[in-house]
Parts: C-alpha cells; structure tokens; sequence
C-alpha cells in the first residue's frame, strides 16, 4: 500500500485556469475553465465528450503543460485488452531468469522425495517470479505508481469495448489498481485524469457517474476567430473572420465528418501560404481538401461553396470530379439554404442530429460491416482470472 502525498492545488482560482491554459495556447471559455479548476480541486475525473475536432484532447496536453505535469496517453481502440491499458507481466523475462537460476531452482528440489513434493516448493516460489520486479506497467498502472504528479489521457474511450470500461471504474473512482499476485497499488499523486468521447456509442452510466462532465461543441464565431487569431496563421483578420463564416456553413451540411477547428487553422494557413487576398470559390475549392477529408463530403461542399461566397459564382468542372454543373437541384435557392427551418445560425441542431450515440456502424472505423452490430459483452467478461495461478499469502 502506498502513501498519498497531497501537491499544492494547481490554480488559485477559475480565473487563474482560464489564464494558465491559455498560456499554453488553449482558449476556454468560463464553463470549461471552472471545470478544470474543479477537477483539481475536487480530484474527479473529467469526461469531454462532443464531436471530433473541438479541442477534447488539446485540453489534457494544455492541462500537462499549465500544470509543470508529464502527460501520460491511452489511445482506446475496439478489441483493446487490458494488458494494453493497465499492465502485463514480462514474459520473457520471467523466463530468462528462471534460466540464470536453473541451479539455485535444482538445488530447492534436489532433495524431494517424490514429484508432488517438487511442484510444492516450486510453487513456494511463485511470488517472486509474480512481483513488481516482472511487472510491465501500462498507462493506467504507470499513472497510478507514477512517483512524479501527471496527467492521463484516456482518449476516445468510446471506441474501446464495454469490458474496458469495467476495468476504468476501480482507478476513476479509488485512484488504485489491484492486482491479484500483489495486492491494490494506490496512486503516491492523484493524476489529473481527462477521457474523451466522440460520442460515437453511449458510456455506462457507472464510468460517468465518477467524472464531472462537460459536452464541448464548436465555438461560436467569434471565439472560433480568436482561436484563429492566437495561432498566428498569417491570414488577415477579415479573410480570417470571413473564412469561420465558411467553415461554419460547411458544418450545417450533412457530412460524415465536419471540419475541425484545427483543420480551419490548417485552411488558414494554407491561404495564408498561397499569398490568398480574397475568399473566391475557386480558391476555396481548390484547397477544400484541406478541411474535407471524404470523396462524398467533398462533392457536397463543392456543389455548396460557390452559395456561400456568391450566389453568382459557379466552381470549374474539373474540381468536381463528377462532370457536371450546379443548376441541377441540389437545392442551394439562397444563403439560408445550408440552414433548418428554425434559422439555426450556429448550426448547433444540425450537429445535433448527427450527433447521437451508436449513430456509427462497425465500418466507421474500417471494421467489417458483414460482421453486423457491435457484440455483446457479457457481465463476467471484464473481470481478471487468474485461478491458475496462486496468490502470495
């Protein structure tokens, strides 16, 4: 069992937060930032969930930089095992020790009397080949018995299965892990814990009842801007601010996947670089790629981007990919079109929609689609065997 050793509080104040994080080139807002000073004060994890590209993983690098704290990262993944996650015992090792000590392990048996009595003092022996010493710690277990304060990552944890899940509850809640051949390790330093979700499927309600939660969305325009504005990408301010207006119509669209905040740096850059003094759709267009990452997504906001700069302007054909022109009803009447009934300026309903639990098939991710819908974990499935081995007394 190991001693909690209780660091200073990382920021005085909400105030303070917002200032540090900022520092550190992530700009929050007063929600996100009182969420953060939370966390550190009240030693919760924090789960941030929202669609891909809003800055989910950027907080935890920002939170390591601001806190002088080493930055520790699980990236999930379907078919993750917890040997990838919490720890695995060295194999190898084991064995090449068991080789230098053959003799020592000759002489416990040299004098058995029969073979059953061998396999007892052999298996006498069994805690020191199960010990720390053989033991390879992976980001959970490191976070835990880390002898320095960090902060852990536990990326896109809704892309990992059920069964991870399971293992997480223990070290969100108690800040320990425990491993039968050894015992519970407990954390020496509460890590800052940050798990992030594109909300592709629904999290138990057990992970998320030991986190403080925040939903991320898109910023509005204006802090979009600022965030622009603080990366100095070269682009002027109006070609900036009239570029976010952009980004934003192309967001209200039905893509598979809209454009990120840093994919609209990267844009920004990209015109800032091509020496761009005005937002035409030829120019958009021809580096739409920049923040478009799917064929069929990109049609869609080739046929879209000429509305959204001039309702006059039409984009060569040779941009398309697909030999047609756009007075062919893909029902872009006026500017309002990219938006619902309701004059959703921010496109937040928009996102909204497309934006549920589970709306993913198993091909999202490149998986198999023949395989069918995700497979049920049963409720023993996260639990650890180790019935054939013995526990150290």
């Amino acid at each position: 069992m190991t001693t909690l050793i209780d660091p200073a509080p990382a920021f005085v104040d909400v105030e303070e937060a917002k200032q540090r994080l900022a520092e550190h080139g992530y700009l929050s807002d007063d929600r996100l930032a009182t969420t953060v000073f939370l966390q550190t004060r009240l030693d919760k994890p924090v789960l941030l969930e929202g669609p891909a590209g809003v800055g989910k993983t950027q907080l935890a690098l920002s939170l390591a930089r601001a806190t002088g704290r080493r930055l520790l990262r699980l990236q999930c993944y379907e078919g993750q095992d917890e040997t990838k996650a919490l720890y695995e015992w060295d194999y190898g090792k084991q064995l090449l020790y068991t080789q230098i000590l053959r003799e020592k392990i000759g002489a416990i048996v040299e004098d058995a009397a029969d073979l059953n009595e061998s396999i007892e003092r052999i298996a006498k022996q069994d805690s020191v080949f199960f010990s720390e010493r053989f033991l390879a710690a992976r980001p959970l277990l490191e976070a835990i018995d880390s002898e320095e304060p960090v902060v852990l990552l536990i990326d896109e944890v809704d892309r990992a299965d059920e069964a991870l899940e399971a293992v997480l509850l223990e070290l969100l809640s108690e800040f320990q892990i425990s491993i039968p051949e050894i015992g519970t390790i407990s954390a020496k330093h509460l890590p800052y814990v940050v798990l992030t979700s594109n909300n592709t499927r629904d999290l138990s309600a057990a992970l998320k009842r030991r986190c403080l939660h925040l939903f991320l969305d898109y910023p509005d325009a204006a802090r979009e801007l600022e965030i622009i504005r603080s990366k100095d990408t070269g682009l002027s301010e109006a070609l900036a601010g009239r570029l976010v207006e952009i980004v934003r119509d192309l967001r209200t669209l039905d893509l598979r996947k809209a454009p990120s905040i840093s994919e609209t740096i990267d844009w920004a850059r990209t015109l800032a670089v091509l020496g761009v003094e005005e937002l035409t759709s030829d120019v958009l267009s021809s580096t739409l790629n920049v923040v478009v990452k799917y064929e069929r997504d990109l049609k869609k906001a080739l046929d879209a981007i000429p509305k959204m700069v001039d309702p006059n302007a039409v984009v060569p054909d040779s941009l398309h990919g697909h030999g047609h022109g756009h007075g062919h009803g893909h029902g872009h009447g006026d500017d309002s079109a990219h938006r619902d009934a309701n004059d959703d300026v921010d496109g937040k309903a928009a996102r909204a929609a497309k934006d549920r639990p589970g709306r993913h098939d198993r091909g999202y991710y490149g998986a198999d689609n023949k395989l069918g819908p995700s497979r049920e974990v049963s409720a023993g499935q996260g639990s650890r065997s180790f019935s054939a081995r013995k526990r150290p007394v």
